[in-house]
Order: structure tokens, then C-alpha cells, then sequence
């Protein structure tokens, strides 16, 4: 069900993308908005990997660099029955995780430093769990498809309205009036829908990544430790310069409310938590998970976390 809702409202971002080129510059400019969206579309399946990591400054660790790190993230994806992903640090005292790659066999994960500094082995077991059940449900590639599409509207207007579009005869122009209500709103509708997807999706990570890790009080320990972070005033200084990245970490890096939190992609961190403390009590730690194969490593299970480097 997740799925096709998730299939709605991408079809509705598409068609949304058309109508504000048919609005704004007629049959021809529904035209561009189409070849627009196709060209976005391909580029986001190829590319927007890549274009993730290196806005927000992520560098590649093996696991000589940071082997803790690619230690936690390589038992998960075995359990998880997936392929081992490229691993990558963010220099940020913000804890906090995404996950990008069009499919599993070219996934991607990435930690801040202040993640893997400030939480325990557990708790960076479960964000990192909820990072690969995005992999495993190819999130990553309808949430870039979906972050370019809402992008290229707010730039649609902007497009035809520098372009000269508006020239020409007079009965060729869009309505004035209509054209400045749809360029303020049709970024906002866009918004919206963005929202729909990700929080939808982010739900049933939290769902999957809790049975991966194998008990869901780390994850939803870890969400708690994260949101006390981002609401204390640690910043994220490259999401900050780059927010059509924020959806994608595991919680809204963003600083500031207001408005920004009232449209912030993520669900509310304490429904979130609550969500996972409910499936603790319903389905306690999950035979096989991680937490039995952290017992059986140099770590040994339930211990504190070396402080070693990470990379």
C-alpha cells in the first residue's frame, strides 16, 4: 500500500510540474516542463549519489580507515541480505545519517562524525539499520526523484518569467494574476507532496531497520539522542547550506522552527519513538538480529563503544 501511495504522489509531483508549465508558457511551456521533468528524472537515477555526497561533504572510509564504523555497517547489510554499500564520514558535530543510490548493488551510507562520537554501538547500529532498510526499499532513489521535481518547480516560474516567455502577443500570455498564485503555490503543493512521500516512507524504515539491528529501543534511543542534538542548537552546516538535502538524513538536520518545522519532511520524533518503544513491548529484541551477531564479535554485546577512530 505504501508502495502505491508512494507511486500517487510522484505521479502527482509529475503532473503538477506540467500544469505549472502549461499555466506559465501555454502548450509550449508544458512542452518544456515535460522534457524538463524526463531530462531531471534520468539525471536523479544516474547521478544524484554523487550529487548528495559531495554537497554534504561526505568523503569515502574502507575498512582500514574507520573499522568500527565498516564493521557495524557490514554486519547489518549480511543481515539485512544485501550488498555491502560504500561507506562515508560527514565532518559534523550534528549526529545524523542518510542513505542514497539509485538501487541496492550501488547504495551508499554516510554517518556525521558527531554520530559515531556521540552515540553507543547499539544506537549507531540502529541508525545505520534504518539507513539500509531505506536501501533495501529503494527509498533513496523515489526521495532524490521527488527532491528534483519539487526543486524544478519552484524554478519553472522563475525560467519562463526571465526567458522572455511573456512576450508575444498578448492573448498568448497566462493570466498575471494566475501566474504569480500558482508560482508561489505550486512550490508549496510540491512541498507538500515531498512531505507525504518521505514521511510515509521514513515510518516503515524505522519499522525494518528495528528488525535488522534486532531491538528497536536502540533506534528509538538513538532518535531521541539525535532530536535532543538538533533542538539544542548543534548545527549542520552543510545541510544548512544545502536544504534539499534534509530529507534524507535519518532526522531533520535543519535548525530553526517556525515554518521550517511546520513543513519538515520528517514525522514527529516523539511519534517516531513511540512507534518503536510499542513494537518493543509487542515484539521484544528480534531472534537473529544484530544483536546476536554483536555478541559474537571482538566488541562482545552491550558494551560501550571504543572511542577509537572512525576515519
Amino acid at each position: 500500500m505504501n508502495f502505491f501511495r508512494t507511486g500517487l504522489l510522484l505521479a502527482a509531483l509529475t503532473a503538477l510540474f506540467l500544469v505549472v508549465g502549461h499555466v506559465l508558457g501555454g502548450q509550449q511551456g508544458m512542452i518544456i516542463a515535460l522534457v524538463m521533468a524526463a531530462g531531471m528524472n534520468l539525471f536523479a537515477y544516474w547521478f544524484s549519489d554523487k550529487m548528495v555526497l559531495s554537497m554534504s561533504g561526505a568523503r569515502e572510509v574502507s575498512a582500514h580507515d574507520a573499522p568500527d564504523f565498516h564493521g557495524i555497517v557490514a554486519q547489518l547489510a549480511q543481515r539485512a541480505q544485501l550488498p555491502m554499500p560504500r561507506v562515508y564520514i560527514i565532518e559534523s558535530d550534528q549526529p545524523n545519517a542518510f542513505a542514497t543510490g539509485r538501487n541496492p548493488d550501488n547504495a551508499a551510507v554516510a554517518a556525521t562524525t558527531g554520530l559515531l562520537n556521540q552515540l553507543s554501538r547499539e544506537e549507531v547500529a540502529g541508525v545505520m539499520a534504518h539507513e539500509l532498510a531505506h536501501v533495501k526499499h529503494r527509498d533513496m532513489l523515489t526521495m532524490s526523484i521527488a527532491a528534483t521535481i519539487s526543486g524544478a518547480i519552484g524554478m519553472l516560474g522563475s525560467l519562463f518569467m526571465f526567458s522572455g516567455m511573456f512576450g508575444g502577443r498578448s492573448e498568448d500570455r497566462p493570466n498575471p494574476l494566475a501566474a504569480i498564485a500558482l508560482m508561489i503555490l505550486a512550490p508549496l503543493g510540491a512541498t507538500l507532496v515531498q512531505m507525504g512521500i518521505s514521511r510515509s516512507r521514513e515510518y516503515e524504515a524505522d519499522r525494518l531497520g528495528a528488525e535488522i539491528c534486532g531491538n528497536p529501543l536502540w533506534l528509538a534511543s538513538a532518535l531521541a539522542r539525535i532530536e535532543n542534538n538538533v533542538r539544542g542548537g548543534v548545527p549542520n552546516y552543510q545541510a544548512e547550506r544545502n536544504p534539499a538535502t534534509a530529507h534524507m538524513y535519518i532526522a531533520n538536520p535543519l535548525s530553526g522552527g517556525g515554518l521550517r518545522s511546520l513543513f519538515s519532511t520528517h514525522p514527529a520524533m516523539e511519534d517516531r519513538i513511540a512507534r518503536l518503544e510499542a513494537m518493543a513491548r509487542s515484539h521484544g529484541p528480534v531472534s537473529g538480529g544484530y544483536a546476536s551477531a554483536a555478541s559474537s564479535s571482538p566488541w562482545g554485546a552491550r558494551q560501550p563503544r571504543p572511542r577509537g577512530p572512525w576515519g
